[in-house]
């Protein structure tokens, strides 16, 4: 699943972010969502979020348990 839906993204889900830094090499940071950046309901690029580490990014692929 890709993180371009907002209703499919919620604090606490465990998802997948590409850093504003690893735009071009497409490096993925894991962790969990602790707030939803992004207002519109869809984002072709994928939902911004920020981790409850502090990271910032879009999120690339949602972890399935």
């Amino acid at each position: 699943m890709d993180g371009q839906n907002r209703k499919d993204i919620y604090p606490g889900l465990e998802v997948g972010i590409i850093l504003k830094k690893d735009q071009r090499s497409g490096n993925i940071t894991y962790g969990i969502v602790q707030n939803l950046l992004t207002s519109s309901a869809f984002h072709s690029r994928g939902i911004k979020v920020r981790l409850e580490d502090g990271q910032v990014g879009r999120v690339a692929e949602i972890v399935e348990d």
